[in-house]
């Protein structure tokens, strides 16, 4: 495998996103079958980190940020065919880098990639709230 090339991408193509979310395992849980409301998650999010292997969207870091005090993470998405190759981990710390490291980051575990935060150097924090939104 070649290098992967990582970069920002603040107008990462909606259905780009909607292709690696499904590739990931994550589209299960978002809205891939409303392009439009796909289209806003990616306006309004201040900080996209993509991974990229010869041209081909196969990772993605999507986050709101104050760049000083706090990072949400919303979407860490790694095509099944990438993963466990430290592409994961590779698009946390670049929007680590990006969003500052006296930030903290935050995220929601997905079921799915139970126990890899931990492995990755992620504290478990028992203290979140939320109210849920729907896919639809």
């Amino acid at each position: 495998m070649a290098a992967l090339l990582y970069g920002i991408e603040a107008d990462l193509d909606s259905a780009e996103f909607v292709d690696v979310l499904n590739r990931s395992g994550l589209g299960v849980r978002r809205p891939v079958d409303d392009l439009p409301r796909v289209a806003k998650m990616i306006q309004n999010a201040n900080l996209i980190v993509t991974a990229r292997d010869h041209g081909k969207l196969i990772g993605v870091a999507r986050s709101v940020t104050d760049f000083a005090y706090c990072c949400y993470l919303s979407d860490l998405a790694v095509a099944e065919s990438h993963q466990g190759l430290g592409v994961g981990k590779e698009l946390i710390n670049r929007t680590h880098d990006v969003a500052g490291r006296d930030a903290t980051l935050i995220l929601l575990e997905a079921p799915i990639a139970k126990g890899y935060y931990e492995h990755i150097g992620f504290t478990h924090a028992d203290n979140c709230f939320i109210i849920p939104g729907t896919l639809r």
